[in-house]
């Protein structure tokens, strides 16, 4: 039988607040001490009830469906919060409140992304976080707000379900709904010979990769007779069995009536589907096909939203063949380096352009050019090209590099002598000499026409 992949795949919102109290959403504070970020709500204190669910976390949940091509339910639909019951220490209220089970409608379903189906997406809240081997139960992140994002078991290879995350991850980052910082975690569903087997809370690509990988083949030899679920164990690449899968049943879902039917209209989902961003493949192939540039710089710009938006801010006013370098090398390249992304430091496209347009009208060198641009570690400023303008005068050139041959002359014996690196050696000098405004091939022919 052919293999059969399905993810059941959670990611943690971008909210400031809980999903039903005020509690600060822990993962906007990484640095925050165990049990701090609570009340008598996410912690289950009998006779607290929950406040109105997060609306941020309701919108946000929207924008997720809608970049899936899911059809998101409005008005008549009944939009109902059930409990999911489950006993597990880490779920202080015995159960989990969700938009999901037997008899709920989900905010988002019947979508399609990358030619896999999405069957729905719901949202619900995150449990604490409890240590099985201490027993220690941190509650900074029960009640945070989740999505679930559910998919048909359309996947036939662990290699297409590392494509499809990793495109969804990146289409997820261009509406900034789901923490980076915080990662994913997935339930994976392996089928083989019909039993289906789910492999819990994977939380790495790649560690989900070498799950399936080693469940196809335990179930080529075991031949699976119930539904299981089983736990992944990193260190021996192994998956344990923890138990027979639940039912629907198993959860006893039941309506909860402190909390109210979600409405949502249709003008409130028309309104968020206008502002959504193009998503990556529909920008990576417009911008490959207006700016004519190689699919391969066109990959690295539309891998972060800020530096697609960025370049097409400077392609208005410099030609393409000079923006894409730039920015794809020299500006990703400053930004490696110092360990910082665009939105944590203030460039402003402006001052980028300036920069470029003295490149492109030969008024600096590139190396200077380049300095000024590493000088942009926290924020630009105004070029002042007068005290950067490149040296044209091809005598004054001349003297510098006649000056540097005299006080290099083992240099210059080492070049005469076959070491080419001696060469280089010497053209710095002449950059060091001039603050980098020479030009640099007129150096390199000056130097080579005195010294053969």
């Amino acid at each position: 039988m052919p293999l059969k992949i399905g993810l059941e795949i959670h990611g943690y919102l971008t909210t400031n607040e809980k999903l039903f109290c005020t509690c600060k959403n822990s993962h906007k504070d990484k640095e925050a001490k165990p049990n701090t970020l609570i009340c008598p709500i996410c912690t289950g204190q009998p006779g607290s009830k929950p406040m109105l669910p997060n609306e941020e976390a309701i919108k946000k949940l929207i924008q997720i469906a809608l970049m899936l091509n899911c059809k998101v339910n409005h008005e008549p639909q009944k939009l109902i919060w059930w409990r999911k019951h489950y006993s597990w220490p880490d779920l202080p209220k015995g159960y989990q409140n969700t938009i999901s089970g037997t008899y709920a409608t989900p905010i988002g379903e019947k979508g399609e992304f990358l030619g896999i189906n999405i069957r729905e997406v719901h949202l619900e809240e995150d449990p604490a976080a409890w240590n099985p081997e201490t027993g220690e139960i941190d509650y900074n992140r029960s009640g945070a707000p989740l999505v679930e994002i559910v998919t048909e078991p359309d996947f036939k290879s662990e290699q297409e379900v590392e494509k499809w995350l990793k495109e969804m991850l990146l289409t997820m980052s261009y509406i900034k709904t789901l923490d980076k910082d915080a990662g994913i975690k997935a339930d994976v569903n392996v089928s083989l010979y019909g039993e289906r087997i789910e492999i819990k809370n994977m939380n790495s690509i790649s560690e989900i990769m070498k799950a399936i990988k080693y469940e196809k083949q335990r179930q080529e030899k075991e031949k699976p007779i119930n539904k299981e679920t089983r736990a992944w164990d990193s260190e021996k690449g192994i998956t344990i069995k923890m138990r027979e899968k639940e039912s629907h049943a198993d959860y006893r879902f039941i309506k909860d009536p402190d909390l109210p039917v979600i409405k949502i209209t249709k003008e409130e989902v028309e309104k968020i589907k206008k502002v959504l961003p193009e998503s990556p493949l529909v920008k990576l192939e417009r911008i490959i096909k207006k700016y004519k540039i190689n699919p391969e710089d066109a990959k690295v710009l539309i891998s972060n939203l800020e530096i697609v938006e960025f370049f097409e801010k400077i392609v208005e006013k410099i030609p393409a063949r000079l923006t894409v370098p730039w920015v794809t090398v020299e500006l990703l390249g400053v930004l490696n380096y110092n360990k910082k992304t665009l939105e944590q430091v203030d460039i402003k496209p402006e001052h980028f352009i300036d920069l470029l347009k003295l490149i492109e009208n030969k008024k600096i060198t590139e190396l200077k050019a380049k300095d000024i641009l590493r000088s942009w570690k926290e924020k630009s400023s105004e070029i002042k090209a007068d005290k950067f303008e490149m040296i044209s005068d091809k005598g004054e050139i001349e003297k510098i590099v006649e000056k540097v041959i005299k006080d290099n002359s083992k240099a210059v014996a080492d070049f005469k002598a076959g070491q080419q690196q001696s060469l280089n050696f010497l053209i710095g000098a002449v950059m060091k000499a001039t603050n980098k405004r020479a030009d640099f091939q007129t150096v390199k022919k000056l130097i080579e026409s005195k010294i053969k």
